[in-house]
């Protein structure tokens, strides 16, 4: 997209209409999405998905919104662990760090069933996940949707995505967050800017 307006009424066009929310046209995939910027455009996606919620919701589609920063510093404030880890975060090595927030936030054992509590307890057309930028490199994008494939599948999930969402003959599709790292492949999500309504 060539400009925050035309991404802006492209993401609003296609989300807001029945073929989307619907999940027609996508076969029998997972209604998993990606919408990729470039992340010096950051600000910029974050003021189109605020203006996006807002716009949805007067149209009357309810939106689950997962800011996954947000939700790690949820989880580990419900479990006591958050003012720990900002005392002693310059005592530990990063190695020790990583390792230790990567347990605490494992993906299959604790993000998604934390994320699936929040989906049973919420009606909603649309599920939002943002925020992955933030939460690397102990939460990754491609292994968050493996887990979310079984609980995520009867609405359509957008996930913002700070880098490319790139397709090949030779690689395959892969995410490559930040534009930089290109390791972590994923295959069943759909560019959102590629879904004509």
């Amino acid at each position: 997209m060539d400009n925050n307006l035309d991404r802006f009424n492209h993401l609003l066009n296609v989300i807001s209409h029945d073929r989307f929310l619907s999940m027609q046209g996508i076969g029998n995939e997972v209604p998993f999405f990606i919408c990729p910027f470039n992340p010096k455009e950051t600000l910029d996606m974050e003021s189109i998905e605020k203006n996006l919620l807002k716009n949805l919701k007067q149209k009357n589609i309810s939106v689950l919104n997962i800011n996954l920063y947000d939700t790690v510093i949820e989880m580990m404030s419900k479990e006591g662990d958050w003012d720990y880890y900002n005392q002693n975060e310059s005592k530990l090595s990063k190695k020790d760090l990583l390792d230790e927030l990567r347990s605490l936030l494992d993906v299959e054992d604790y993000l998604v069933p934390y994320i699936e509590e929040k989906m049973n307890l919420a009606s909603f057309k649309v599920m939002f996940i943002s925020g992955i930028g933030q939460v690397f490199p102990y939460i990754r994008a491609h292994k968050l949707l493996n887990n979310l494939q079984k609980s995520a599948k009867n609405h359509p999930t957008l996930m913002f995505f700070p880098g490319e969402y790139s397709h090949s003959a030779v690689g395959g599709a892969s995410l490559n967050l930040f534009n930089k790292f290109s390791t972590d492949h994923y295959y069943r999500a759909f560019n959102i800017y590629d879904f004509q309504v």
